[in-house]
């Protein structure tokens, strides 16, 4: 049950989020061309997967509008970790799951922690470590 909005493209801003090819993306450069004679303002976008970090572009017209998804964000406890993978339960539902450590925080993901983990789309990113 992934959750999205819509917004208009020509309102995107460097640093917002956006779903291109069905993957939610960070808009990493924006580039608004002016209306011709006979058209409207063109918009080429560049955005780069939040999971797979492959970068992604497209040009749409400025009015139109582009899927943009709702981000979840949630607390989970640190039950284990194992390589670069935490086995962790939900603060509020008790499920379990693992998480894929992100390179940043390496070593700073332990036993018993809080961590903060975004539910984008149908994927879960680990996010950030809250310090007790």
């Amino acid at each position: 049950m992934a959750e999205i909005k819509h917004k208009s493209v020509g309102s995107l801003q460097k640093g917002n989020y956006v779903i291109l090819e069905g993957a939610a993306c960070i808009v990493s450069d924006i580039k608004i061309s002016r209306p011709g004679k006979h058209g409207h303002a063109k918009v080429n976008l560049t955005a780069v997967g939040m999971i797979d970090e492959k970068k992604r572009n497209t040009v749409m017209p400025g009015h139109d509008n582009i899927e943009v998804p709702i981000i979840d964000k949630k607390n989970a406890q640190v039950l284990s970790v194992s390589g670069n993978s935490a086995n962790v339960m939900d603060i509020d539902t008790y499920e379990t799951f693992d998480l894929a450590i992100p390179s940043e925080l390496k070593g700073q993901v332990n036993e018993g922690a809080t961590v903060v983990y975004w539910v984008v789309l149908n994927d879960k990113i680990l996010k950030q470590v809250k310090s007790e």
